[in-house]
């Protein structure tokens, strides 16, 4: 079902011309009407008080960083928040959908925006890389890729933040298949990557009566 606001925001966020093909359909889905959409369910008063309380609870583990670039960054929910907590961070970002781009552009500035995919665009490394529920829309076969291209981003740390099961198992998306699958994330990168290890881990519920998130897992890793 589509939100109540649907003409509304097709008005605000006309459908962006499909100017590349991407590799895999997961990417053509997000890049499009539907990544689009999203935009109206991504920008509540709410999700940005949770999103204080997580990152702050996350640069608490992570000590001082002065840079960080976010893959698959949507409007800047997550940039907005860290930029209230850490003003002088420096924040990078990658986004795939032009309209979510163009207001995340907005939040941390035009130069410091790579439209495209995570898979195709390499942004400056930073203290942290990080996603926040994107790992999960990836198809399976790209993962290795986007674990590579974390690995490279970072200069010392990695947050993956997303939903987590012990073996792979795919989650119907609002009534879309192939949208969603859960794993172990974190366990498969630092198999990869060897050299990362583990800095601290944790879980935020949905029904957690202050500051929620989806059921998140999160996961910290420092390059040794």
């Amino acid at each position: 079902m589509r939100c109540a606001n649907y003409l509304m925001l097709r008005e605000k966020y006309p459908i962006a011309s499909q100017h590349r093909m991407y590799s895999t359909p997961q990417e053509e889905f997000w890049a499009g009407e539907f990544g689009s959409e999203y935009i109206g369910r991504n920008q509540t008063e709410q999700l940005l008080a949770s999103n204080l309380a997580f990152f702050a609870r996350v640069l608490k583990r992570t000590g001082a960083i002065s840079s960080c670039v976010e893959f698959g960054a949507n409007i800047g929910m997550n940039m907005r928040a860290l930029k209230l907590l850490r003003p002088d961070l420096e924040c990078r970002a990658v986004e795939i959908n032009a309209n979510a781009a163009k207001e995340l552009r907005e939040v941390i500035g035009d130069a410091n925006v790579h439209e495209g995919s995570l898979l195709e665009v390499a942004p400056q490394p930073a203290d942290l890389a990080f996603t926040k529920g994107v790992l999960i829309h990836l198809a399976p076969e790209v993962l290795p890729r986007a674990y590579d291209r974390l690995y490279a981003t970072s200069t010392r740390l990695v947050l993956i933040a997303e939903y987590y099961n012990p073996r792979p198992v795919e989650v119907d998306y609002r009534g879309h298949e192939n949208r969603l699958l859960k794993r172990d994330f974190a366990g498969e990168m630092m198999e990869r990557c060897p050299d990362l290890s583990l800095v601290d881990y944790g879980f935020v519920y949905r029904r957690d009566p202050v500051f929620s998130q989806d059921d998140i897992h999160w996961f910290i890793m420092e390059k040794r």
